[in-house]
């Protein structure tokens, strides 16, 4: 049997997964972030994209936006602001928020409605990503 290591996936609305998983693989600031048990201890920003887990020998998709991971030997945490399945992502909805953020992006408005559109842009991206991997 593989070694696994406990993972918890926390959003700010519900506690999105726990279990013990034998790998996972997050989209980091430079990069898919590989982990398995016994890992070095690390904490680490989460990108808006999409993320994987192995249990029980199956791999299981998501898309996560941006948060943070605390990886420890025997278990990592993974805090972000929003994750789902790609089965549950409603493309055409999707697909409007990207056009709205980029839409947004060519007003070129504030530096903080900027950052907000890139970070809207992001998400819808890594929305469709995923559920175009899904069909």
């Amino acid at each position: 049997m593989a070694k696994t290591f406990l993972l918890e996936i926390v959003t700010p609305e519900k506690q999105f997964f726990t279990g013990q998983v034998e790998s996972l693989i997050l989209p980091a600031v430079d990069g898919s972030y590989g982990i398995e048990a016994g890992h070095e201890p690390v904490v680490t920003a989460i990108e808006p994209g999409e993320a994987r887990y192995k249990a029980d020998g199956e791999w299981h998709d998501l898309v996560v936006t941006q948060g943070f991971a605390e990886i420890m030997s025997d278990y990592a945490v993974v805090l972000v602001s929003a994750a789902e399945r790609p089965e549950d992502i409603d493309q055409a909805r999707a697909e409007r928020a990207k056009e709205r953020a980029e839409e947004r992006l060519r007003q070129k408005e504030s530096r903080l409605e900027y950052i907000h559109s890139k970070a809207a842009l992001a998400r819808a991206t890594a929305r469709l990503t995923a559920a175009h991997h899904r069909h």
